[in-house]
């Protein structure tokens, strides 16, 4: 059965998952920036895998009108942006549909939901590498999969993505499956930030991989104290990225090297946020926070 669906926030990550639905035969609309939607309406989108290289037709709006008569919504906008993209959509969206947060950080489908108070919001741990390649254009380096959280519409979701080639999982524990994933950002998104190095050429580095590996002990104190069971083996994962994704800049790495603000105030900040809120001590975080912050002030557009 073909089920209409939207992406707001069509950057790298939602390009990638509206391709893939796409290309199962779902109607997919993405909503993005205005270069990015032009190419697609002329060209289709542009997905470059390991596997196979198409161009794959799909509906593009600069919009939130994009997301009118979706039944499900991948929200992939950054997580400083959250509220303000809610409520752009909030007047659009059917009653019913389901609108998943595939962001960093571990809080955004909670800000969500108060701005879409009619909806259902569901948190989404994305599993994913891929970059925007130029406007149209979006190339994947691994992996692909989501875990999503408990609601009435989670497991037809689930099975809808699962059959367009995006193994996903329903979990009841998707917020410690979040901070899992916040684990592994925070030790490695600053730090290829502030090289300007892909994840394989870190870890190998013994004095980084130390380095990683505190910082994620800092996260995992700060999680026990929150009252969070972050479920996996977090080191071997901290270990085991450079493997899956040795090409894979962070998205903090690409955001500066672009001239972009960068999500760090809801990835190493949010951990230095909770950590003073509970008395848990995270000097590598605040560390690693601050130097983006400082990075990011050369911006061109930073005070602008």
């Amino acid at each position: 059965m073909t089920s209409s669906i939207a992406i707001m926030g069509a950057g790298a990550v939602g390009c990638y998952f509206g391709a893939m639905l796409a290309r199962a035969g779902h109607a997919v609309t993405l909503v993005g920036r205005p270069a990015h939607v032009d190419a697609v309406r002329q060209h289709g989108l542009r997905l470059q895998t390991a596997a196979f290289d198409e161009h794959i037709p799909m509906a593009a709006s600069t919009g939130a009108a994009g997301v009118a008569g979706a039944q499900i919504v991948l929200f992939c906008v950054k997580s400083t942006d959250t509220e303000s993209a809610g409520a752009q959509m909030r007047e659009h969206l059917p009653p019913g549909a389901l609108v998943l947060s595939l962001q960093n950080g571990v809080d955004n489908a909670a800000r969500l939901q108060a701005v879409l108070p009619q909806q259902s919001v569901v948190p989404a741990v994305v599993y994913v590498a891929t970059e925007m390649a130029g406007p149209g254009h979006v190339r994947h380096h691994g992996r692909g999969e989501l875990v999503i959280g408990p609601s009435a519409g989670s497991d037809a979701a689930a099975q809808l993505l699962a059959a367009a080639g995006v193994p996903t999982q329903v979990s009841d524990n998707a917020i410690g499956a979040l901070w899992a994933k916040l684990v592994l950002n925070c030790a490695y998104n600053a730090v290829s930030a502030i090289t300007r190095r892909p994840y394989g050429e870190l870890y190998p580095v013994s004095g980084i991989q130390k380095t990683l590996h505190a910082v994620a002990d800092e996260c995992l104190a700060v999680a026990r104290a929150d009252g969070i069971t972050v479920p996996g083996d977090v080191h071997a994962a901290v270990e085991g990225i450079f493997r899956t994704m040795p090409a894979q800049f962070s998205s903090t790495a690409q955001d500066l090297m672009r001239g972009k603000p960068t999500e760090i105030d809801h990835i190493n900040g949010y951990v230095v946020r909770r950590g003073g809120a509970l008395g848990v001590p995270v000097p590598l975080n605040r560390l690693l926070h601050g130097l983006v912050k400082l990075i990011e002030e050369r911006r061109p557009d930073a005070n602008a």
